[in-house]
């Protein structure tokens, strides 16, 4: 690779071309900070980076900047991208949330900054750290120090915007860049709007739609949605920006495709042409310097311990401070190694009985020390050592479920380990039971707690000694690490790699018995066990061990404790060395002369350079010399692998690397050109340490180079997890963690880059104590980014949306890749380390669980996801004349199917000889009059009124008379109808029929909610032309009210009859229609999309529907036939008020809304009556489902019996609920009901009913379908459980005299067998045409009168305006024939074209549902081919934000759709009609108008 570095001395760079080369890139984007002399930079020649001495003061101003992400030119960097888009307005709307959500909290106290980037392990102060930090000269106050920091910032290049929060205008925000910036390789957006105007937004208005009903919510005018955007209003303004910015074309689009399963075509990255290639020379396998043969070196890590304990018992080992940095306690080589011995012989001995020890050699037992006990941890490891057990060091597991504790658990379980080692004080410290019990944590497996102080041991016995071997190839210890997914591994360590380890670092950093070194690492893992622990006593060293406690409380301890000690070595992680920096204040006795080497633990970290620089520039005046920096590379399984030897040359320089990001993406290392901004500065980490172990250097070359089939050399290699190369002169240089790399689309990103480029973002204060992780989540077959940061407590939500926006800004211009998400959450709350990091594996699963409880969530779905599916392009039919050979279309049967035919039924039907209802009734009082034909149940399941065949002639005659005499009505007369469910409502019916009148029936206001119910009655009356309105008194005097007058203009009410008190007379005669054509009566119902649709039914139609139902359902009148429906419309109303007459079957009446009093009405009422046939809505069968889920026991204990039922009918016009039937069936399974007893019907607008489950023939069956194939209007049939399917219920069987064919709704041509299609049906029973006021029939007309364009061509059809399929079954039907099943799909109205594919709202419904535990209800809607989901939340409000991410990811990845707008609302928001069926166009009028109160909503970009 071509790596130019800045070594002085091959003159690459000078230090002034250095200086000119950056002003040349910054100088256009920056202003001269005030105060900065120019000269001063020249005349310096210091190695280091340049401007040091400026640069260091004016960072000092910004604050708490973690050093280890900080580098200036890269934050110039950003910030220069960020100049950019200053001056353009932002137009990415804000999103809204609720003011009980924004809540501000007060500061912390604050501790000194806190790096943990979530792609770091650890190392972080904790949230709760007391007081200020002190220092050996008093204590520093803090308070000035940040009013400094906030008010000192020089360099702050805010693009700050002034708009009003929770924004109505439309708000300069975000991301222009996301429209603005050129990226080469991203395709385009998805085609968000087809307008070619900015502003104005013109739909054709849906043609021939009847009135609508007033919407759901509050006074709203009749807003008008379908055509235009609702003018005044806030949410609309919203979307329209979110358009806007979404219109911009970005990035060119993508050429080819690969095939996912089958025709769904996913785009594919191609490979970008102008991508960097890698050059040079294969890079060769790398040794280090052969190890040196030293004399007396010990045979084994115990024999060194041997020699000092016996030869110098007085060295002192080991100094432990307290948290006021004084020391505690000191650990010399003598009483190591007799407590050593001490621990392995009661290990061995003391454990178990003598036949049956707990413990053996070679078994594992767990060390838990705390981390300020570092001599209690020594004298158990070396005691595990002699004991020849295998110490494995954890964490110690705290009371609330720690962060990764459970993992910890696995590895223990999968150890074998039973004994837990630990001290007095962490026993005390565990927490207990009430018996004193160590409860066993979660996931950990069972153990036995033995604490290691002398004073609980017993004294070995003179004759006993530890067996001391050279080391071997068995294992000496086993280290944990974390993976990137959260598991946690054990890394296990022999003892002739670790006595390797020890030697070879021993030389690589010239160690000499009795050095002082202080360690501030972790001494149970990684470079702090290895120095502090293992290396340290092979050389008999002096260890000052700084707890991370006590860095928390002075930061400047392991300096002045350097300083105290004369230590020749520290080791430190570069978060160590910015803290010191932070704290630092001028003291005078701070001598850091006696330092030969400053071990950086974390120098891997590309970002740590500019902590040793800071570190170096100002430390150097008080004795620091540069040489003395040695950062280090190691992992867990390679141990060290490189570090930097401590020169005694000050004229080496060290090596440095400018890289270009964007090469580096691609796995090649471009020495960075002049003109770019992005670039990486890295610096060596040394040559690689020696040369036998098992750790040879592999770090690049499975990173960067493919190697040729043959081996590089004769050693196994092991992968460290870096990734890295090795450039000139041996030196080796790593660029991040494999750890850290997310590869989106084809590139690859370090997270620790990515939380860089965050944090240069200004305000860099903004995110709280440097709290940031970065992980990718897998969405849609690709890596997505997410970004979750801590804010800080006094942020505002303008502040969060303005930081968001630049940091998308900042890494799209410096990455060139998008963020999905980014998440701000509130201060200490994402889940931490032992050490105070961001437990990275946590924070994701949090995320992906929906637990994280952002309190700011913005996706970016429009902007990253690039590889969606092409857009469908509609393909022209084939004409006719291809198609029609006899009976098959395409090599498949045509989609037709009848019921049986009425012609050639004979039945014994009396009632048939009338043509007209009115008659059949007159017969029946004749005939039976005593006979019941009507119950009706109150709420307790008492008979609360009854009606016999008489009684209801009588009835109708009485008020026949009174709508004549009273009400001056003609013949023909509209009359409508308003009555609660029950028996007046049947014998207004027939009094209307008996006087001449058309009946329509409407459902009364609802008396808690007059102001929205009772528009809709007056709008019914008013458009059926009803020139008298009958009801009850008690509804009546409602009419009448003050709370009505409120809702409507009570003055056009046409006349009102109360028909509580009747007339005496019967009437003079009873009117006969001339023609069974004529009017029978008006059914008026509200669809799902809102419209108010009245259809007409004669008498012919009437009594048709009546005879095809009694046949189907097999009705006489010795029956009973229990009906819980609303018996206002649809075959509700044909089943309540017309069959019992015209069949003579007794029926039961049981008003739904008395179930939501006692929900066990109706099955105990089935149960009681013995009834064989029953018929119910969804919403009857949810209720029941819900309310009697628990109390099944009780029930069958008070005698519920449900085996009679032979059919339980779900009445509907939708496609089955499948889930909600079968846990129906489930539920009651146990009470007898037999699961095949539940079935649906089917009808619409221009038939009432075409499928009803009747008493013989076939089960209903259940299929699977592609939901893919669905989209594209195809029918593919699948396995159950594949992916992606789908299962649709049979409908119920179609009912005699209709027959059903599935038609191309565009070109109304004839479909195959199971292909989808529109259901069109022909039967007697069909309504006759809409009845509307405005005499637009025309339009509708071949709603009820269509032909096929080929083929049949005579036979006049209806069109439901459903699609479905139909299907020929293997089973047979009653008459012997092969049962034709037909399938519903969805309404037509209903489905939404999005991309050129047809979407059913349930089914992204249904998704959604899932996604998460909270979410109760869901309904999506479009506006301007954006994707609206609004989900009612069943939680906290905290927890509104976490929908956010997992909505958009569930439909991404199953429906392929970019959700545009989340609205998270209360329960009960959704609006839901009689028939259970959600009223989506209501909603979305509702969230147009900004009516919802949401909880929140997001605008994703």
């Amino acid at each position: 690779t071509e790596l130019h570095l800045a070594k002085h001395h091959s003159s690459d760079i000078t230090q002034k071309g250095y200086e000119k080369k950056r002003s040349k890139l910054i100088g256009a984007y920056l202003p001269q900070p005030p105060g900065v002399d120019q000269a001063l930079p020249q005349e310096r020649r210091t190695p280091v980076t340049p401007s040091s001495s400026s640069r260091y003061h004016r960072r000092r101003s910004s604050g708490s900047r973690d050093e280890r992400y900080r580098s200036d030119v890269h934050t110039e960097a950003v910030q220069a991208a960020l100049a950019k888009h200053k001056e353009r307005k932002m137009a990415v709307p804000m999103p809204s949330k609720r003011r009980s959500l924004v809540v501000q909290t007060s500061m912390d106290a604050y501790t000194p900054p806190d790096t943990s980037s979530g792609s770091e392990d650890e190392g972080s102060v904790q949230g709760d750290s007391q007081g200020t930090p002190t220092s050996s000269q008093g204590s520093i106050n803090m308070e000035h120090w940040i009013s400094q920091a906030i008010h000192g910032s020089t360099t702050s290049t805010t693009s700050s915007s002034s708009t009003q929060s929770g924004g109505s205008s439309a708000a300069h925000r975000l991301a222009d860049v996301m429209a603005q910036t050129h990226i080469e390789n991203h395709s385009a957006p998805p085609d968000v709007t087809t307008y070619t105007s900015e502003h104005s937004i013109q739909v054709e208005r849906p043609q021939g739609s009847t009135a609508r009903v007033a919407p759901k919510y509050g006074n709203a005018e009749l807003m008008e949605t379908g055509d235009g955007v609702p003018v005044s209003s806030r949410v609309s303004a919203k979307i329209q920006q979110l358009v806007n910015t979404l219109k911009r074309p970005k990035r060119p689009p993508l050429r080819e495709f690969f095939v996912d399963d089958f025709e769904e075509l996913l785009e594919v990255q191609q490979p970008d042409p102008n991508q960097p290639k890698a050059e040079g020379a294969q890079m060769l396998a790398m040794r280090g310097e052969q190890l040196g043969v030293v004399t007396n070196l010990p045979p084994s890590l115990e024999a060194a311990l041997q020699r000092w304990g016996t030869i110098s018992p007085k060295a002192p080992c080991l100094t432990t401070m307290d948290t006021n940095g004084k020391p505690l306690y000191i650990l010399t080589y003598g009483k190591l190694w007799t407590r050593s011995m001490k621990v392995a012989y009661n290990i061995l001995h003391k454990l178990g009985t003598k036949q049956e020890p707990m413990v053996r050699p070679v078994d594992r037992v767990a060390l838990v020390f705390p981390n300020n006990d570092p001599a209690a941890f020594m004298v158990a490891f070396y005691g595990c050592l002699l004991a020849e057990v295998v110490p494995v060091p954890i964490e110690v597991p705290l009371t609330r479920k720690d962060a990764g504790s459970q993992q910890i658990g696995f590895l223990l379980g999968s150890c074998g380990v039973t004994v837990a080692l630990t001290s007095d004080a962490c026993h005390k410290g565990l927490p207990k039971s009430p018996t004193g019990e160590i409860p066993q944590f979660k996931g950990w497996p069972k153990l036995l707690w033995f604490v290691t102080e002398s004073k609980h041991l017993s004294k070995p016995p003179r004759d006993w000694f530890p067996h001391i071997k050279d080391a071997n190839n068995d294992t000496a210890y086993i280290e944990y690490k974390t993976c990137k997914d959260g598991s946690v591994l054990g890394v296990t360590v022999t003892r002739i790699a670790l006595l390797t380890h020890c030697q070879a670092l021993t030389q690589a950093c010239g160690y000499t018995e009795a050095e002082t070194i202080v360690n501030v690492l972790d001494f149970k893992k990684d470079v702090g066990l290895w120095h502090g622990i293992l290396t340290s006593v092979m050389n008999m060293m002096h260890v000052i061990s700084i707890p991370y406690s006590l860095m928390k409380v002075n930061p400047l301890s392991w300096i002045q404790k350097v300083c105290q000690y004369k230590a020749k070595v520290a080791c430190v992680k570069s978060r160590d060395m910015h803290w010191a920096l932070v704290a630092h204040r001028d003291q005078r006795d701070i001598n850091l002369s006696s330092i030969r080497m400053l071990i950086v633990a974390d120098g891997a970290n590309p970002w740590s350079i500019s902590s040793c620089d800071a570190f170096l520039n100002v430390f150097q005046s008080k004795g620091l010399r540069q040489e003395v920096i040695c950062p280090c590379a190691s992992s867990p399984e390679a141990l060290t692998v490189a570090i930097r030897r401590p020169t005694d040359d000050s004229n080496q320089p060290q090596g440095r690397g400018v890289l270009s990001m964007h090469g580096l993406t691609y796995g090649v290392i471009r020495v960075d050109s002049e003109e770019k901004l992005s670039v990486l500065t890295v610096q060596d980490v040394g040559l690689n340490n020696k040369s036998f172990i098992t750790t040879k250097l592999d770090m690049c070359n499975f990173f960067y180079f493919k190697i040729s089939g043959a081996p590089i050399s004769e050693y196994p290699f092991i992968r460290t997890g870096l990734l890295g190369f090795i450039g000139p002169g041996g030196l080796v240089f790593v660029v991040g963690k494999m750890d850290g790399l997310m590869v989106v689309s084809g590139r690859r990103h370090n997270a620790d880059d990515i939380v860089a480029t965050a944090l240069a973002v200004e305000p860099m204060k903004f995110v709280y104590r440097v709290r940031i992780a970065v992980f990718s989540v897998s969405v849609l077959h690709d890596e997505r980014i997410v970004i979750v940061a801590e804010q800080r407590p006094d942020s505002t939500e303008e502040d969060s949306f303005q930081w968001m926006s630049r940091v998308l800004q900042a890494i799209d211009s410096i990455h060139q890749v998008g963020v999905y998400c980014l998440a701000l959450v509130p201060a200490n709350t994402l889940p931490k380390t032992p050490l105070g990091g961001i437990h990275l594996s946590e924070t994701k699963q949090l995320f992906l669980e929906g637990a994280l409880h952002p309190c700011n969530v913005l996706m970016c779905p429009h902007t990253c996801v690039t590889n969606l599916p092409k857009p469908r392009q509609k393909q022209p039919e084939i004409g006719p004349a291809s198609v029609m050979v006899g009976n098959l279309v395409s090599g498949k049967r045509i989609a037709q199917a009848s019921g049986r035919d009425l012609g050639q039924i004979e039945d014994n039907d009396q009632a048939r000889k009338f043509l007209f209802l009115s008659e059949v009734l007159q017969w029946r009082a004749q005939t039976t009059p005593d006979h019941v034909l009507y119950t009706l149940l109150n709420c307790r399941g008492t008979i609360a009124n009854s009606l016999t065949c008489v009684q209801l002639h009588k009835r109708a005659e009485k008020i026949a008379v009174m709508l004549m005499e009273r009400g001056h009505l003609q013949d023909g007369d509209h009359v409508a109808l308003v009555y609660p469910p029950g028996i007046d409502l049947i014998a207004a019916f027939y009094g209307c029929l008996y006087a001449g009148c058309v009946p329509i029936t409407v459902r009364p206001p609802h008396p808690q909610n007059i102001a929205t119910t009772l528009p809709t009655v007056k709008m019914i009356v008013e458009v059926s032309r009803s020139a008298c309105l009958m009801t009850t008194q008690l509804i009546c005097k409602l009419l009448r009210s003050r709370e009505a007058a409120e809702a409507v203009d009570v003055r056009t009410w046409p006349p009102i009859l109360d028909t509580d008190d009747l007339p005496k007379k019967r009437p003079a005669q009873i009117y006969k229609p001339s023609n069974p054509d004529t009017l029978a009566y008006l059914d008026f119902s509200v669809s799902t999309t809102g419209m108010l649709a009245g259809v007409k039914m004669s008498h012919a139609a009437t009594s048709a529907f009546c005879r095809s139902i009694k046949l189907q359902c097999e009705l006489y009148p010795s029956r009973e036939v229990a009906i819980c429906l609303d018996p206002y419309c649809g075959l509700g109303f044909v089943l309540w008020c017309l069959c019992s007459v015209y069949s003579g079957h007794q029926s039961i009446l049981i008003p739904p809304s008395e179930l939501e009093t006692n929900p066990a009405l109706w099955l105990l009422a089935v149960s009681q009556y013995k009834v064989r046939d029953t018929f119910c809505s969804y919403s009857v069968m949810e209720l029941c489902t819900k309310g009697l889920g628990s109390q099944t026991e009780s029930l069958k204990a008070r005698g519920l019996d449900l085996s009679r039922v032979r059919t339980c009918v779900v009445v509907a016009e939708e496609r089955p609920r499948i889930a909600l039937t079968q846990s129906f069936s489930k539920l009651f399974k146990d009470l007898g009901l037999h699961p095949r007893a539940v079935s649906t019907s089917f009808g619409c607008r221009v038939n009432l009913a075409i499928c009803l489950q009747g008493t013989s023939g076939p089960d209903p069956t259940t299929v699977y379908v592609d939901m893919r194939a669905l989209r594209h209007d195809r029918v593919r049939l699948v396995e159950r459980g594949s992916p992606h399917s789908l299962p649709l219920m049979e409908s119920g069987k179609i009912l005699p005299g209709v027959r059903i064919i599935i038609a191309n709704p565009e070109t109304k041509g004839t479909l195959g067998d199971s292909h989808l299609g529109e259901i069109w049906v022909h039967s007697a029973h069909n309504a006759s045409g809409y009845f509307t006021i405005y005499g637009d029939e025309s339009l509708q007309s071949d709603h009820f009168n269509s032909r096929l364009s080929f083929g049949d061509t005579q036979t006049i059809w209806a069109r439901t305006g459903y699609l479905g399929f139909l299907r020929r079954t293997e089973l047979t039907d009653a008459n012997g024939e092969r049962h034709d099943a037909l399938y519903v799909v969805g309404a037509l109205d209903e489905a939404m074209e999005l991309r050129g594919m047809r979407y059913h709202p349930i089914d992204i419904e249904t998704s959604v549902i899932r996604a998460h535990k909270s979410i109760t209800e869901c309904a999506v809607f479009t506006w301007t081919n954006l994707l609206v989901v609004v989900v009612e939340l069943d939680g906290s409000e905290q927890e509104a934000l976490d929908l956010v991410p997992l909505v958009t990811n569930v439909v991404l990845e199953e429906h392929y759709l970019i959700v545009g707008v989340v609205v998270v609302v209360d329960i009960g928001v959704i609006p839901i009609n009689s028939r259970g069926e959600k009223q989506r166009m209501h909603l979305r009028d509702g969230f147009l108008a900004d009516q919802l109160d949401p909880i929140y909503v997001a605008y994703n970009m």
